[in-house]
């Protein structure tokens, strides 16, 4: 029983950390040197939760994390829109094709590829633009996801080693 509720605990703080970690970073952005080119640090940071804390957690943060967004007024309805096309699309992929480096490294672009082409769509203006715009934010999550996935397993792993060592003392 006592170990139930330690578990339970800890998910909730997990959880919370990551819906703080996707709030905080979803509202840096980092300029491009064209309009529209800019890099959300959210990105990678996504892609390496959704590889180590697996979709579903991933996907309670990111809904809570786009909840608090909107109650602050950091974001509107239309970057939550993105946000979740991004979320769903790294999602069924890393659930689909596994965690490696390829797919960790490719999941960001390919999701913000897909947010791109989905918000194209729903304005009805030329999507491909929207896509090339992006393509400076999608080099930087490649480059970085496999790094930030790597670092927050390590950080997942160390958390667990002295959560148990303190529970069996």
């Amino acid at each position: 029983m006592w170990e139930d509720k330690t578990n339970n605990v800890r998910t909730l703080t997990e959880t919370a950390l990551l819906v703080a970690l996707i709030s905080v970073t979803g509202a840096v952005k980092l300029p491009g040197l064209v309009p529209g080119t800019e890099f959300q640090l959210s990105a990678p940071l996504a892609v390496a939760i959704c590889a180590v804390f697996g979709f579903k957690r991933y996907i309670i943060a990111g809904i809570l994390a786009s909840a608090i967004s909107l109650a602050l007024g950091t974001s509107n309805l239309l970057n939550v829109f993105i946000a979740m096309v991004f979320r769903l699309t790294v999602g069924g992929l890393l659930t689909a094709f596994g965690t490696s480096w390829p797919v960790v490294s490719l999941a960001g672009p390919v999701g913000s590829a897909v947010a791109r082409l989905a918000l194209g769509g729903l304005l009805g203006k030329a999507a491909i633009p929207l896509v090339l715009a992006a393509i400076p934010g999608m080099v930087y999550t490649a480059f970085a996801a496999w790094p930030l996935t790597m670092l927050l397993g390590r950080v997942k792993r160390q958390t667990e080693k002295v959560v148990n060592h303190a529970i069996q003392r």
